[in-house]
């Protein structure tokens, strides 16, 4: 595909409408403490509140319990025990949400919390309330913010961050885009961390075989996602019907950039039987 036809395809994304955008632990949190940034927070929710004006329904995935957590308990390593964790997500994803619907109240938009776990997924009746759910809130005009009930759930714990989680909720709502925000660029043949001539990957028409085993483990210190889950969640995704995009999270701004249309990290298109016009 030629860049002509590439770019052709990002200009398509403002015409989206129901947009699941996943925020990594590591993209809402100081890296010296562990502690919220409240800057980057500010500016994530005024983006998400403007696509929300422009009428489109948007769901906020977002990590960060148990970073928060760790942090107001003052824990100085990484929790490693199970049941450390999930105490610290109790007492972290209380204060996430706090922090989440003040700041959504600000610019004139009401937040509800939904915490989810796997047997939710699974379980045929617990899926079908979940999408009930999910469809009266954004019919209110309300946006969920969703996270792995990590309190008494240890899936997403132990396997992963929250990229599965967020592209099954785009499977599970007929969502048409999926945007994961992280600590990393994009796809790349390689770790662009250790070498040097890892060539940046910036349209994905099909996954196959080759493409999944590019994924690397997590290298952050407050993440648990490396590009292995990133690449399963495009999976999901990609199947469902949804575009997806891998972008960084350093700076929220790119929110509006990647929806207006500019060539920034890596998207993966939708399997052409299902995507939806």
């Amino acid at each position: 595909m030629n860049e002509h036809e590439r770019k052709m395809i990002r200009q398509k994304l403002k015409d989206k409408q129901r947009i699941v955008i996943k925020i990594g632990s590591s993209s809402i949190t100081h890296p010296e403490t562990g502690a919220l940034n409240l800057i980057k927070l500010e500016i994530l929710v005024r983006e998400l509140c403007d696509l929300k004006n422009q009428g489109k329904d948007i769901i906020l995935v977002s990590s960060g319990a148990i970073a928060v957590g760790r942090q107001a308990v003052h824990f100085d390593h990484r929790p490693q025990k199970i049941a450390e964790k999930q105490a610290c997500a109790a007492i972290g994803q209380a204060q996430l949400m706090m922090t989440y619907q003040k700041l959504f109240h600000e610019y004139g938009h009401l937040a509800a919390q939904i915490l989810l776990t796997r047997d939710t997924i699974v379980e045929e009746l617990s899926r079908y309330n979940a999408v009930n759910t999910f469809e009266e809130l954004l019919s209110m005009g309300v946006i969920p913010v969703v996270n792995e009930n990590d309190t008494v759930s240890t899936f997403e714990i132990q396997f992963g961050d929250n990229d599965g989680l967020s592209a099954t909720v785009a499977s599970l709502i007929h969502a048409d885009l999926l945007i994961l925000l992280s600590d990393i660029d994009g796809l790349f043949t390689d770790d662009p961390r250790q070498d040097p001539d890892a060539e940046f990957i910036p349209l994905v028409e099909r996954l196959d075989s080759q493409l999944l085993k590019m994924g690397k483990g997590s290298t952050s210190d407050v993440g648990t996602g490396g590009m292995e889950a990133k690449l399963h969640a495009a999976q999901i995704a990609t199947e469902a019907g949804a575009d997806m995009l891998i972008a960084n999270g350093e700076d929220f701004h790119v929110i509006h950039r990647i929806i207006e249309g500019e060539e920034l990290g890596t998207m993966f298109l939708a399997e052409p039987v299902l995507r939806r016009p």
